[in-house]
């Protein structure tokens, strides 16, 4: 089972009750198995493998939010004219989620993907300017009660998919809570092959597992929405034939929610 101490270099402590929480959550999840369809105990899907009964395709998209292979497929090339991610119809307050996804492909060379240490910040050279990778890279994520500040993220980055970029990024974060976002393992299979997250809910503390791996151990969010929707986010636009970002060219099947609280 994986170590669930956190890396001694970010220099964080969990407190003896949130640790054996986080733990108990930890061991009661199965190895992840994207051909998994059946619901754990105590979980309700949330897809019906079939067709997008439950969610809000955005208006004018246009069918590229579809089902495919019964998964829902993602071209990232929605014509709504305003928001282009796939919302759930219902709100949620405390839950544990389970959602399979995987990256179709990533054409888009990123040249500005930054180096990200343990705390949440990023790498500099000897002359005090950002290090930048250039690499193959796609954008998703999942948003957590209906902000797109507090999402879960999907992409091809080094630091790995389970950050919460918004929080990380923003600049009035407090280095703690920087570093508690920032994932602790680089949990991704390669592209094209199915992930799997666990995300857990609760009050304001968010516990995020990537392919069995605790990524994000169990961080107390303090303007973490008290409910709202599920959402997948959209990313990308193409300019004269070419991806100008990272594109969200995704698959998500095996999406279960258990409710802890609906209030």
């Amino acid at each position: 089972m994986e170590d669930l101490r956190f890396d001694r270099r970010i220099g964080l402590r969990m407190g003896l009750a949130t640790g054996v929480a986080a733990a108990l959550f930890v061991a009661a999840i199965a190895p992840a198995r994207a051909d998994d369809e059946a619901a754990p105990p105590g979980f309700v899907s949330l897809f019906n493998g079939k067709d997008l009964a439950g969610w809000k395709v955005p208006e004018g998209d246009n069918g590229h939010w579809k089902v495919v292979d019964g998964a829902i497929d993602y071209d990232a090339m929605s014509e709504a004219p305003g928001d282009k991610s796939l919302w759930l119809d219902r709100e949620f307050v405390d839950f544990e989620l389970r959602l399979d996804w995987r990256i179709k492909e990533a054409p888009y060379i990123n040249r500005g993907i930054p180096y990200i240490l343990p705390d949440g910040t990023h790498a500099k050279d000897v002359h005090g300017r950002e290090l930048k990778l250039a690499l193959p890279d796609a954008d998703s994520g999942v948003y957590l009660r209906g902000s797109g500040n507090h999402q879960v993220n999907i992409w091809c980055w080094p630091i790995g998919s389970g950050e919460m970029y918004g929080i990380r990024t923003n600049p009035a974060t407090p280095p703690a809570l920087r570093a508690a976002v920032t994932p602790r393992h680089q949990a991704d299979r390669p592209i094209g092959e199915w992930n799997r997250f666990e995300i857990r809910v609760k009050c304001n503390t968010v516990t995020t597992i990537l392919n069995g791996v605790l990524v994000v151990p169990t961080v107390a969010i303090p303007d973490l929405p008290p409910r709202g929707r599920l959402a997948l986010q959209h990313h990308g636009l193409k300019r004269n034939g070419e991806w100008a970002g990272p594109p969200s060219l995704l698959q998500y099947k095996n999406i279960y929610i258990k409710i802890l609280n609906e209030k």
